[in-house]
This record gives C-alpha cells, sequence and structure tokens, in this order.
C-alpha cells in the first residue's frame, strides 16, 4: 500500500470559522507532516516526528507551500465551458442566447467528452478536486463528465438537466422520460467508483409541475442522492415563477410542494429571499451554494452570507461556471469578499478557505469522506504558493500572521499560486 509524506504549512480547522472565533478555528503549523496511506489520510503532526516514525514513506517536502484540502465546488454547469466569459446577458438572455445553443451540441458523445476533459483539466489547474456539475438533457453528457473524472480518480458529483417547458424543442424531455433517464444513469453512475449522482431539475422555469412531481419523487425513492437546482437568482426570474405558478406561496414554496426541500438539496444562489423563504430554508435543513462571480457577472445581486450563516443553513462556495466568470476558487473567495464588504459584514480568510473546502463539502453531505485534513478522510490535497507572483509575494512578506499571509492569494491569485494537487493520495 502506497505511503506518501506530504511537508509544508498546514491550517487544519477545529471548528467553523462561523461559530467560533476565525482567529481560532484553525491550527497553523509552519512545519507540519500529512501522511497519506492507500489514499487516506492516516496521519498530521510535526514533519520530523512523521518523517521518523515512517520511514519508508514516499517524502513530497513543500517548503513554504500551504496544504490544504482541494477546493470543492458546490454549483457548476460543465457545458458552458466553452462559453464562459460571454459578454452582455442577464440570466433569461444568457440562457437563450449562450447556453441553450451551447447545450444542444451534447447530444454527440464525442463533443461531450471532449468538453468534459477541457473543463476537469480547467479545475484541476485551479485545484477544484470536487464539484457538483449540471450536465444536459442528454445522457451522453453525463456520461461523459463521469467517465473523464472515473478517469482521473477524482470524487465528482453531476446530473441530468430535466426541463420539459421553456426551453427549445430539442432540449426538453418530458416528465417521465426525464425521471427515467434521470432513473437509469443514477443506477448506473451512483457510487460507482467515486461518482454521486445528483437530481437536477434545472429551475421551476423549465419544469412543469408534473416534472418536479417526478423529480421528487425520484429524490424520494434515492434520498441519499443530492438535489441541485437554482433559486431566487434575479428578479425578473422571480416574477417568471410567480406567473408559471400562481398557487405558490412564493419561489422556494414550488419545490416544497414538490418534496424538493431538505437535507441534500443544495439551491443555487437564492439572493432575493422572502423572509418566509428564509425560515423555511432553515427549517426543513435545505442547502446554499453561493456563485459570487456569477451573481455580480450577470447583474443578479449580492447574497447575504451574514444571514445564512446566523440562520444555520449549510452553505457552499461555488464558481457558477460559465455564468460564473471564473474557473478559479481563489477568485471566487475574492468575490465572495467583495459582496461580503458591500453587505457590510466582511468574511474573514479562515472563513473563505472553509467555505470552499468543509463549508461545500457540508453543503453536499460529502463532509465525512472530503473537504478536511483529518485522519479517515479521502487524501485530496493541493497546495498553495503564497507568494506566487511578484505582487503576491511584497505583500505577504509583510504579513505578520498566517491570515495576513495568505490574504493576498485569496485576492490576487490564480492558477499559478496550485503548485500540486493530490488525488486521492
Amino acid at each position: 500500500m502506497k505511503t506518501t509524506l506530504h511537508i509544508g504549512q498546514t491550517l487544519i480547522f477545529g471548528d467553523s470559522p462561523f461559530e467560533a472565533s476565525p482567529e481560532e478555528s484553525a491550527v497553523h503549523e509552519s512545519r507540519a507532516g500529512v501522511l497519506v496511506v492507500g489514499g487516506r489520510i492516516a496521519a498530521t503532526g510535526s514533519a520530523e516526528d512523521l518523517r521518523r516514525s515512517n520511514p519508508h514513506a514516499q517524502v513530497l517536502d513543500h517548503g513554504r507551500r500551504l496544504i490544504l484540502p482541494g477546493f470543492i465546488d458546490a454549483h457548476a454547469h460543465f457545458p458552458q465551458t466553452a462559453i464562459i466569459a460571454s459578454w452582455g446577458k442577464r440570466l433569461i438572455d444568457w440562457l437563450n442566447t449562450y447556453t441553450f445553443p451551447e447545450e444542444a451540441r451534447f447530444g454527440d458523445p464525442a463533443y461531450a467528452a471532449a468538453i468534459a476533459a477541457t473543463y476537469l483539466d480547467l479545475c484541476l489547474a485551479n485545484g477544484i478536486t470536487t464539484a457538483a456539475s449540471y450536465c444536459t438533457i442528454h445522457p451522453e453528457s453525463v456520461d461523459a463528465l463521469f467517465e473523464a473524472a472515473e478517469t482521473r480518480g477524482l470524487r465528482w458529483v453531476a446530473g441530468k438537466v430535466m426541463m420539459d417547458r421553456n426551453a427549445p424543442v430539442d432540449l426538453r424531455d418530458t416528465a417521465q422520460s426525464g425521471y427515467d433517464f434521470s432513473k437509469a444513469l443514477l443506477n448506473k453512475w451512483h457510487n460507482r467508483a467515486r461518482m454521486t449522482y445528483a437530481i437536477t431539475p434545472r429551475f421551476a422555469p423549465t419544469s412543469s409541475h408534473d416534472q418536479l412531481e417526478a423529480a421528487g419523487a425520484l429524490w424520494s425513492e434515492f434520498p441519499n442522492c443530492p438535489m441541485q437546482t437554482h433559486l431566487c437568482e434575479q428578479i425578473e426570474e422571480i416574477a417568471w415563477v410567480r406567473e408559471l405558478y400562481p398557487d405558490a406561496r412564493d419561489y422556494f414554496d414550488v419545490y416544497q410542494r414538490a418534496g424538493l426541500a431538505g437535507p441534500g438539496a443544495v439551491m443555487g444562489h437564492a439572493i432575493h429571499l422572502g423572509e418566509r423563504e428564509w425560515q423555511a430554508i432553515a427549517d426543513t435543513g435545505t442547502h446554499i451554494a453561493h456563485c459570487p462571480t456569477s451573481n455580480t457577472f450577470i447583474g443578479s445581486g449580492l447574497f447575504d452570507m451574514a444571514r445564512a450563516q446566523t440562520a444555520s443553513i449549510p452553505t457552499g462556495l461555488a464558481t457558477d461556471v460559465g455564468g460564473g466568470s471564473s474557473f478559479s476558487m481563489l477568485r471566487t473567495m475574492a468575490a465572495a469578499y467583495e459582496i461580503s464588504q458591500l453587505r457590510g459584514a466582511p468574511l474573514h480568510p479562515a472563513q473563505l478557505i472553509w467555505l470552499a473546502t468543509q463549508g461545500s463539502a457540508q453543503s453536499l453531505r460529502l463532509e465525512d469522506r472530503i473537504g478536511s485534513i483529518a485522519v479517515g478522510m479521502e487524501a485530496d490535497l493541493i497546495t498553495l504558493d503564497l507568494a506566487s507572483t511578484p505582487a503576491i509575494a511584497q505583500r505577504q512578506a509583510r504579513a505578520e500572521t498566517i491570515w495576513e499571509a495568505v490574504f493576498p492569494t485569496i485576492m490576487m491569485g490564480d492558477d499559478r499560486a496550485v503548485q500540486v494537487v493530490s488525488i486521492a493520495g
């Protein structure tokens, strides 16, 4: 069984930095070791102690680089890889102008496989070792992404989008076919290797009441799967949902009535929530994926992280590629910080790192496997160079604490900061 000892700086969280003092939520060691045996973390502690007690381990000495769990992206659209950073649209126009024409190409297995490979390579280059991705209505798109992830040994979450209205004819399924194809894909992929199937109705405007109920029925059959969709992203979208579902109390109630709320349900965005929705999300144990670069890029609004945390709503951080304008989780953390500043409640560096790792793992109910450096966890690890560019290096050199040292990389870093990505050891 392969044994590897990673040596470098470590930040190991003992508490959530939203529940404890951020400065004291994690232990920093400037010369620490992470011992990996058979793809899992077997021990942490002093680098020299672990080196002495494991003389036959392969040693990877990362010097002053920071060892972290791999970043976890709680919400992304891999079919939008090729159209990322497209100009000048809001949500509905974005879908009609860019997204739907591109997604129509994913019935071609070769095209789906090519984009899946590009997408995963970009994720890995940016230190993202797990993501929850929407595919297209085509089963071929799901197979392509899972096959590419399985080849790379990744833990990945994905599902076939369900859409039976308000989309081009070639991108529609039906309530029954959406259920049937989703169930077949779930049976094929869920818990195969490191794959997790996510039941994925795109959002209320593109699913009829019957389809949402079919998705809810499927989730009730397989409650250990995550369920992912979108909620309250833009004002125009909310008005549209009100027209489509006049009997619902609000947007979230549409999902509640269909059995699509509760632990394991991940609502992307959740920006413009009413009082009842905030309370219902908390009461049902529903989760949220915060997508800050997307929220600013397509002009959606400013998510209220402070309120989500006060309500104890499990919240992860997400790129939302390609409405989100970057594959970098560092850039995503920077955008989350900027939004929190505009909200008057700036996030601490500890909170940003936690959201991108353990917070996202919790939002996907994977915190027992990934997202933290602890004995028994799967060893998806990255190392960050905290002086990856001259601008970052000169600021980091003045740091007096680990949080001052890491914050310039959060705000100005990119894929150049990600030096090593280790998948399952």
